[in-house]
């Protein structure tokens, strides 16, 4: 009870600007608001305010925190209010990463739809191709597609996705159709800059293999690339999210389909945490009811 007393005299005094304003705002005196403060302040071990007989400034670190505080009570009170109302309901903040090309595709329509039916959470959306520190950016839930790195996150599986090769037809009337990975090295592979290989399986033995490939162009947008690919410059090895709707066009074809590799799994990860907040396990069910149904692919480019 301490702490949220000390942390409510703090949010007050920055946000109306003094001890006095606070203390009448809360019907206490201005000597127990500061006496809150200086204890929150020698509790953090770290100085919030500026505090002199004119006026009051908060330091960085005073600013950031007030910022978290603000955070934190409003989720509290939007708790509260929900409960009072007889039910809970989602509230707050949201702050949800993913990659960019899928996250575009995959998960911004989803998160309008989460927000259509909870009206009372916001959404910020992070798409980035960087491997995001979701402890250190406040990151609620991340999208994460194929193996998993950070054995400290808790992850859910929503789907899963396989990679293929593809190409026009045009590129592979002019330049051939590969029946092994091995007549790769014939062809133009468009390929991701400082790429692992592409991925494939032995039809026979059942084993994996990563071939190298190369080509007379590399880029690091996946983007570009599938447009490469579409415009018969090359074979390019991509995810099934994004050349889908393509391949039942007839605007690409996969080639190698013997060869591929086992699908990837379509994950949320998000850190160790034994009470999620019902926003975040409201938007994992949505995600993964979603991925999890193959109509949802045919529908939406794959």
């Amino acid at each position: 009870m301490d702490t949220f007393k000390q942390i409510g005299a703090f949010v007050s005094v920055a946000t109306r600007g003094s001890l006095s304003a606070a203390a009448r705002a809360e019907g206490v005196t201005p000597a127990i608001v500061g006496r809150r403060l200086d204890a929150l302040e020698a509790r953090l071990g770290v100085k919030l305010m500026v505090r002199t007989t004119r006026k009051l400034t908060l330091t960085f670190e005073g600013q950031a925190f007030l910022e978290d505080c603000q955070r934190v009570l409003n989720d509290l009170a939007n708790a509260e209010a929900a409960v009072s109302l007889g039910g809970v309901k989602a509230s707050g903040q949201l702050r949800v990463s993913a990659p960019a090309g899928f996250g575009r595709r995959h998960v911004a329509p989803l998160v309008g739809a989460f927000m259509q039916a909870n009206p009372e959470v916001t959404v910020n959306l992070d798409l980035s191709d960087r491997l995001v520190d979701l402890v250190n950016e406040n990151i609620d839930c991340a999208v994460r597609i194929g193996e998993l790195q950070d054995s400290s996150l808790v992850s859910v599986r929503l789907g899963e996705m396989r990679r293929m090769v593809v190409a026009s037809p045009a590129y592979l009337v002019a330049c051939g159709v590969p029946r092994t990975p091995a007549d790769l090295a014939r062809h133009n592979c468009l390929s991701l800059g400082q790429q692992r290989g592409w991925v494939f399986r032995d039809p026979e033995s059942g084993e994996l293999e990563t071939r190298k490939v190369g080509g007379r162009f590399e880029c690091n947008d996946g983007a570009v690339l599938h447009e490469w690919a579409l415009a018969g410059k090359g074979l390019a090895w991509r995810s099934l999210w994004e050349v889908g709707q393509d391949l039942q066009e007839g605007r690409l074809s996969s080639v190698l389909d013997a060869w591929q590799a086992p699908p990837m799994g379509i994950y949320a990860v998000f850190p160790q945490r034994r009470h999620l907040p019902l926003r975040v396990r409201l938007f994992i069910d949505l995600l993964k009811e979603s991925y999890s149904e193959p109509s949802y692919w045919a529908l939406n480019g794959a």
